[in-house]
């Protein structure tokens, strides 16, 4: 007695738990190539055939993540006997997890109905067939006889999204010069690892350059850099609870988690190829934070748990990685015979004095938080302006255009962007225009000021073109109205740590 014969014979077994149908909902965990022949109506349950497998029948238990799928019988007919002897597949569908008493006691508070009787009956006049009495013992042997790691799955029970206990897929490994750490570059020949092995301390941090690998575009260069996890976990625990519950937090909050981040890490790549320089032109990064620091259902990408299996790296650590990608000095792909690194720190933030509502002729002095020298910013010109012209007009947004322009001198001066003078607070928002004279404004954070950014913040503009010798300007946020009130801050830009050298490949 094959399903198929049996189906024509329309026989209902909806008593017994399996309701037939014709429109099965297909679940992450069915498996590939599988056949649904019935349900059970509760918790996506449902019973199949598997190509691979003959006429086995299978239960699939989509609740059950990470243990979704048994065999339950070596046959239809097998099927129809143990459910004569125990009166429920429900019996059969939870027996992987039971031992022999709790599959007795089951069958013990779940009496064989009228209704299932009858089904029981109608199975036995039909078909002659006999019960399996000892049905626990069939199918654990079934069971502990079947190799599970054979069912074959969809691309759906691989996904974390979808199955929550989704076993990772190991892919191979390939390192390409244009793809990052996410490999997308089917194109591309993935570049020859050259193990270079190194290790130092600079600043906080252990740096680690395990290999590089060379393309014929270029050099790519893998670092991971060990951060202590006691910070991280600190940091976490500090700020997690702020960033979870709300997006939209003040650049001057922002600024103070970025400088707090062990993980913010901000460097520049110098290499010499055989005594030639090679510029770095693209990057990417990923963090690795151990479980003991992350956040109760906060998991890291696959990608780093990838870099930590690859390199065999101690995954109760905290670690920043990051993959620099430098084109090759010279046209043909060239023989490393010497290889030197330079790595560079980005200036950081520092926080100064604040000020408020200047006149002209008012001298603020300050001494510079790292290099001790006093300073004397010399107010020359205080006065309200407004922006005007086509980037400030839209058809559907009005802009804000009202801001303060200070003019000043600083004495001693200071290079470049190592000093900046900034409003306290933030621009005002774009406002949609009002589509009739009853509709309010609404303000809109869709928009962005495109003259005002960088990586400097979004509050001030600074300009020292046409200017007179040593005078700057700082420009307020813009504003819809003109402030009366305005609290300036002083800012400083400095690299704090010298640069570090290291040979990764010497052969002389």
């Amino acid at each position: 007695m094959d399903f198929k014969s049996f189906r024509k014979t329309k026989t209902d077994l909806s008593p017994l738990g399996f309701i037939q149908s014709d429109d099965y909902e297909v679940y992450y965990c069915t498996p590939k190539n599988a056949e649904i022949i019935a349900a059970s109506g509760i918790d996506g349950i449902h019973y199949c055939t598997v190509a691979q497998f003959g006429e086995t029948i299978f239960a699939v238990s989509p609740m059950n993540f990470g243990d979704c799928v048994h065999p339950i019988a070596r046959s239809f007919e097998d099927l129809l006997r143990l459910l004569l002897h125990c009166g429920d597949i429900a019996a059969l569908e939870q027996c992987y997890a039971w031992d022999e008493e709790q599959y007795k006691a089951f069958l013990a508070e779940c009496p064989i109905t009228k209704k299932q009787q009858a089904a029981l009956d109608e199975i036995k006049s039909k078909f002659g067939l006999e019960p399996i009495y000892d049905s626990f013992a069939y199918v654990k042997k079934l069971q502990a006889e079947f190799d599970l790691s054979q069912i074959p799955y969809t691309e759906d029970y691989y996904d974390p999204e979808m199955n929550a206990a989704a076993p990772e897929v190991p892919t191979e490994w390939a390192v390409h010069y244009d793809s990052g750490y996410w490999n997308k570059n089917a194109e591309s020949k993935p570049g020859d690892e050259i193990p270079v092995n190194k290790r130092f301390a600079w600043g906080d941090e252990i740096w680690h350059i395990p290999a590089v690998y060379s393309c014929s575009e270029g050099l790519v260069v893998d670092f991971c850099i060990e951060i202590d996890p006691v910070k991280e976990k600190a940091f976490i625990d500090k700020w997690y609870p702020v960033l979870s519950k709300d997006e939209n937090i003040s650049n001057r909050l922002r600024e103070q988690i970025e400088r707090e981040n062990p993980m913010d890490i901000n460097f520049r790549t110098h290499l010499q190829v055989n005594g030639k320089p090679i510029v770095a032109k693209h990057g990417s990064s990923l963090q690795w934070i151990p479980e003991s620091c992350l956040p109760d259902g906060v998991v890291c990408e696959r990608e780093s748990k990838e870099i930590i299996r690859h390199y065999g790296l101690d995954e109760t650590k905290a670690w920043s990685f990051h993959r620099w990608s430098c084109p090759w000095a010279t046209k043909i792909k060239p023989e490393i015979k010497s290889l030197k690194l330079k790595t560079e720190r980005d200036p950081v933030a520092i926080q100064g004095i604040h000020f408020k509502n200047p006149s002209v002729g008012d001298v603020i002095s300050f001494v510079h938080p790292v290099h001790n020298t006093e300073h004397k910013l010399t107010v020359i010109a205080y006065e309200k302006q407004e922006f005007s012209g086509r980037g400030f007009q839209h058809e559907e947004y009005e802009f804000p255009t009202l801001h303060t322009a200070m003019t000043y001198t600083l004495e001693p001066d200071l290079p470049g962007r190592s000093f900046q003078v900034r409003d306290c607070l933030e621009n005002e928002q774009p406002k949609r225009k009002p589509r009739n004279q009853h509709e309010p404004h609404a303000s809109y954070d869709a928009c962005a000021i495109a003259i005002i950014g960088g990586a400097d913040g979004p509050t001030a503009i600074f300009a020292s073109a046409k200017q007179k010798p040593k005078q700057h300007c700082a420009l307020s946020a813009l504003r819809f109205e003109h402030a009366d009130d305005i609290e300036w801050k002083i800012e400083f830009r400095e690299k704090l740590m010298e640069d570090s050298e290291v040979d990764l490949i010497y052969n002389p």
